[in-house]
């Protein structure tokens, strides 16, 4: 893996002028945010050696460079999803190689069902916590202690102190936000109304089919993490209705200013 890696890391190097100090992962209906972003170089998944190629709509397929926030940046504009056949090492490859270019912190968006009844379509999740329903594990198999240790720690896998400036930043912009632990599944199937139930009834506000591999790897690094998740569905009883991939784009497409003020704010107050 570190081979693949270095190799990974060398082109890169060999097509940006500055190195990055964070790293943004853009999810379904959320890639809009690069408008924001002072693009000096995006460099598509197909041209960067071991790097798999994104095939959801929705998601580009591309490493962007450049500025936002006043900081270096690099931004995946799309992700690699278990459901595509990807195998987890494969889906957090390019998370190790943010890390190996020098990332300094992890900001993390997808678009999620809301299972908190409480929620709305639209609402902003800051996730505090995750539960991990993918039967498997991206840190499964040999360890390489030059990239993380065997047995990382998780208790705290979402930044406590990035968090509360994001609360802090959100309430002072009057932007409305909430709080909430994200349920991570495999997909590709939305689920069903009794899967909804015991999903929430264990303890998650809202469900998806991504973030929490790519949150796993970054902690293996000890890289700090943020997440943010856009709630584009309910799977509240009395609330459920038919799902499709286009709806969840929509939705998240509509919150994705309010996400793109958050993630700019915070990164224009992290000091590295």
């Amino acid at each position: 893996m570190l081979e693949k890696i270095n190799e990974s890391v060398a082109f890169i190097k060999q097509h940006i002028q500055r190195l990055p100090e964070a790293g943004i992962i853009l999810g379904t209906g959320l890639g809009g945010l690069t408008r924001e972003i002072t693009i000096e170089t995006a460099l598509p998944y197909g041209e960067i050696p071991n790097f798999p190629v994104s095939t959801v709509e929705g998601h580009k397929g591309q490493l962007i460079f450049g500025t936002l926030g006043g900081k270096q940046i690099v931004a995946m504009q799309g992700r690699f999803h278990f459901y595509e056949g990807w195998s987890m090492q494969q889906i957090v490859f390019p998370i190790r190689v943010m890390q190996a270019l020098g990332i300094k912190v992890l900001f993390v968006s997808n678009a999620s069902g809301g299972l908190n009844p409480g929620f709305d379509v639209g609402d902003i999740m800051f996730i505090t916590d995750h539960i991990n329903l993918m039967g498997t594990n991206p840190l499964i198999g040999p360890n390489d202690d030059k990239i993380g240790p065997r047995f990382p720690d998780m208790s705290e896998a979402y930044d406590r102190s990035i968090l509360d400036k994001a609360c802090a930043l959100a309430s002072r912009e009057g932007i409305p936000f909430r709080t909430g632990v994200y349920a991570a599944v495999t997909g590709p199937t939305f689920e069903t109304p009794a899967e909804y139930r015991y999903i929430h009834t264990i303890g998650a506000d809202a469900v998806g089919m991504s973030t929490v591999p790519e949150v796993i790897a970054a902690r293996h690094m000890n890289v700090p993490v943020f997440a943010v998740s856009v709630i584009s569905d309910l799977g509240v009883p009395g609330k459920i209705v038919e799902v499709s991939h286009k709806i969840v784009i929509d939705a998240a497409s509509k919150a994705e200013p309010l996400m793109t003020r958050i993630i700019t704010g915070l990164l224009s107050g992290l000091t590295f």
